[in-house]
């Protein structure tokens, strides 16, 4: 079997893994790191998205063997030093931007990304941008509504749906 090394936030991290072991597979059983949730593993519900080389993408749809040698970053490595919630989650949690949790790790790293790449988004760019993430609770507007917070902006004239 190959062996796959990689850092995974910010530690070396390694194992034996069959070639067609996913990336999502890896980091929960293999790294005991579950906040990249499975949901559907074929890509289509956003929540194992994970950073690799500063890339969001889906770990279910990556394999191990695929991330040899890559920089990794998982919900579990968002927090603060200090363990606080990084700005991210906090307005997650500050705006009610989760109820069941499930799809919470891969919207908050997939809003990392968004707001890396673009950091005052218009509410339109984030719902463009999280097309890829599904969620059965919410409805969208208050996940929306903390990724705008969370990029410095006024979120009080955002009208409820």
């Amino acid at each position: 079997m190959p062996q796959v090394n990689m850092t995974v936030n910010g530690k070396a991290a390694s194992g034996e893994v069959e070639g067609r072991t996913l990336l999502s597979h890896f980091l929960r059983e293999d790294q005991g790191l579950t906040g990249t949730h499975i949901g559907c593993d074929t890509s289509q519900c956003g929540a194992c998205v994970v950073h690799v080389n500063g890339e969001a993408v889906k770990a279910c749809t990556m394999l191990a063997v695929e991330a040899e040698g890559a920089d990794v970053a998982t919900i579990e490595g968002q927090a603060n030093a200090d363990g606080s919630l990084n700005v991210i989650q906090q307005a997650f949690q500050d705006h009610h931007g989760l109820q069941c949790g499930f799809c919470t790790p891969g919207m908050v790293m997939s809003a990392a990304a968004l707001l890396k790449d673009n950091p005052k988004p218009t509410e339109a760019e984030v719902r463009h941008y999280l097309d890829g993430n599904i969620c059965r609770c919410t409805g969208y507007h208050n996940i929306v509504k903390a990724i705008m917070a969370a990029s410095g902006q006024d979120v009080g004239a955002i009208a409820a749906e």
